[in-house]
Order: structure tokens, then C-alpha cells, then sequence
């Protein structure tokens, strides 16, 4: 392999980057960051060879990075431009950041999903609601973590929060309007992909009620010093299941090399995608017990890329000497 060629992952939380590191580490896969909250790139000049890995997450303004997603994707851009090695590239930033394009991907596809509407901006939000009957939820377009996810029990109680000024816009001044559904066990099946191929399922129990599902060690909040319940653990014998292979074709489709999907079971029998992410995070209770661990198959996968696309010289030829 070429000495300086590498993995560069594009991201702007640090947090979430430790595990994934540990497993570069681990499988001796040169990498370095592109924490995409400032800087510059000359548009001019050739990126460093590598592998670049995009990862930017949706929930990017939480953290005060707003213009991170718009700095992704001039990069990706720029990257496209020179003909660099992109995994989860330009087309997928704008899979990761709207509900609304992954909502129209997955229903052209033919996967169940929910009925949605969109309104843009509050003034129509009203009406648009009382197309649904409650109970439904509302959420941004541009969220993460199910960040904005809010569910109402009656029309009258959304005009109430909506009079009181009680409706957080999404940074895009999009909000959805969905489908209350009702699963037929209190949980909702994340489903991990790396290289396109399924790793492994998620159990994510939903008995709380909460809707901020985030997976990632750093995200579990310590309530008063008490050990926090295990809301994820890992779903066993989807393995061959062919809404996995329908997810596994969809991502080819789509250039989503690196993603989890989110389904729900429901009480009248669906099974209902609602949510892609593609910077998937990873739990550490589902890591211990999983025999595969989904951050060591990403080391491998964009490891092998960056050795198929950059492969170390061959040795120069022997030359037979005869002895005298």
C-alpha cells in the first residue's frame, strides 16, 4: 500500500469517533480526520490519496455545527470532482439529512412505510394535522436522534402547544406529520449494513415511550448515579430474512455502502421502515454480544478498499546468480 494513502473519515462529533478508531487500530488500517467545522480546501489542487468515508451526521446542529452538512458537501463534492474513492458519497449526504428523500426512496422501492405529510413552515400545520387521526406524531425533516419526534393525543392538544409557541421548527423549516404506529411488542429493530451486507440487528426497547433512540455510548445519560437500562440488545434470526435482502438491494441501489435501517412490527401485521442512517453509531452492550462487531467489519471493508486502490509495489525481480 502506498505509505501515506489512508482512511479519512469525515465527521464533526467527536464523540462518537473512539470505537471506530479502536477498530482502524485493531486491524492496522491507517486513517485521519476530516472534522468538517472549519477549514478550507483548494478546490484546484488533487485530494490526499485515500479512502474517504463520510459520515456526518443529520443532528449536526445539536452541536452547534449548522453549516457542517453544507461544508460535507462541498467537500464530497470536490472529492467527486477529482475522481477520489468516496464511501457513502455526494447523493447519500441528502439521504442522511431529509426524511422526505429517504421517505420517497423507500416508498418507490416498495417498502411499507408510514403516510407522511410535509408542511413548510407553521402556518399550515394545523390543517395538516387534522388529516391524521390521533394519535400522531410530528418530526423534523432534518433530525437525528429522534430529535423533534413528538406524539399528540388530539388535535386540540397540538393547537394548544402550537398557539403557545411549544412546536420546535427543524433547521430546514420542515416538519412531518406522520402515522401514529402501533408496534405489536414494545420495540423497534434497527438493522446494521457494512459493504452493503447485513451485520447484524438491533433490538431497541421502546416501553418508555422515548423517541431519542441514539445507540452510541457517548449518548446514555447517567439519571442520578444509577445504571442505566438497557434500551438496546441484539436481535437475533433476521439472518436470511428477505426484508434483509430487500434492504441489501435497496442500499446498492442507492450507493449506501455504510447505513442502519429502522423498522417497526405493528400490531395489524406491517412491518414498516421509517428511518435511514447513514452514520450509524454502534452500542457497546450489542457489540459484547454480537460475534461480529459491526466497527471491526468497517476497518476491514474500507481497509480492503484502500488497499484495492492503492496497492503496494510489486518487489523488484530476483536475479538468479549461478554459482562459481
Amino acid at each position: 500500500m502506498t505509505t501515506d494513502a489512508r482512511v479519512f473519515i469525515i465527521h464533526e462529533n467527536p464523540e462518537w469517533i473512539p470505537p471506530l478508531i479502536a477498530a482502524f487500530d485493531a486491524e492496522g488500517v491507517p486513517y485521519a480526520e476530516l472534522r468538517l467545522t472549519e477549514g478550507a480546501i483548494d478546490l484546484d489542487s488533487p485530494p490526499a490519496p485515500g479512502v474517504y468515508w463520510s459520515r456526518m451526521s443529520a443532528s449536526a446542529h445539536t452541536r452547534g455545527n449548522e453549516h457542517s452538512k453544507d461544508y460535507t458537501r462541498a467537500v464530497l463534492s470536490w472529492l467527486d470532482g477529482w475522481g477520489a474513492t468516496v464511501v457513502n458519497g455526494r447523493p447519500v449526504i441528502e439521504v442522511e439529512v431529509s426524511k422526505v428523500q429517504q421517505h420517497a426512496a423507500l416508498r418507490a422501492a416498495g417498502f411499507d412505510v408510514p403516510r407522511t405529510s410535509a408542511a413548510f413552515g407553521l402556518a399550515d400545520l394545523s390543517a395538516k394535522v387534522r388529516e391524521f387521526p390521533a394519535p400522531f406524531i410530528t418530526k423534523h425533516n432534518q433530525g437525528g436522534k429522534g430529535l423533534g419526534v413528538r406524539r399528540f393525543d388530539s388535535h386540540e392538544e397540538f393547537d394548544r402547544v402550537l398557539q403557545a409557541g411549544g412546536i420546535e421548527q427543524s433547521p430546514d423549516g420542515i416538519t412531518l406529520v406522520q402515522e401514529f404506529l402501533v408496534s405489536a411488542a414494545p420495540f423497534v429493530t434497527r438493522a446494521e449494513f457494512v459493504g452493503g451486507r447485513f451485520v447484524y440487528a438491533v433490538r431497541v426497547d421502546t416501553s418508555a415511550g422515548s423517541f431519542e433512540l441514539c445507540p452510541a455510548d457517548a449518548c446514555v445519560v447517567d439519571d442520578a448515579g444509577r445504571e442505566p437500562a438497557p434500551l438496546f440488545s441484539l436481535r437475533e434470526g433476521l439472518e436470511g430474512d428477505p426484508l434483509i435482502a430487500d434492504y441489501e438491494r435497496f442500499l446498492a441501489g442507492q450507493g449506501i455502502q455504510i447505513a442502519g435501517i429502522e423498522f417497526i412490527e405493528t400490531a395489524d401485521g406491517r412491518r414498516v421502515t421509517y428511518d435511514i442512517n447513514t452514520n450509524t453509531n454502534y452500542n457497546p452492550d450489542v457489540e459484547k454480544a454480537s460475534p461480529v462487531s459491526a466497527p471491526r467489519q468497517i476497518a476491514r471493508f474500507l481497509g480492503g478498499m484502500l488497499a484495492a486502490a492503492y496497492p503496494a509495489p510489486a518487489a523488484p525481480a530476483t536475479e538468479a546468480v549461478s554459482a562459481r
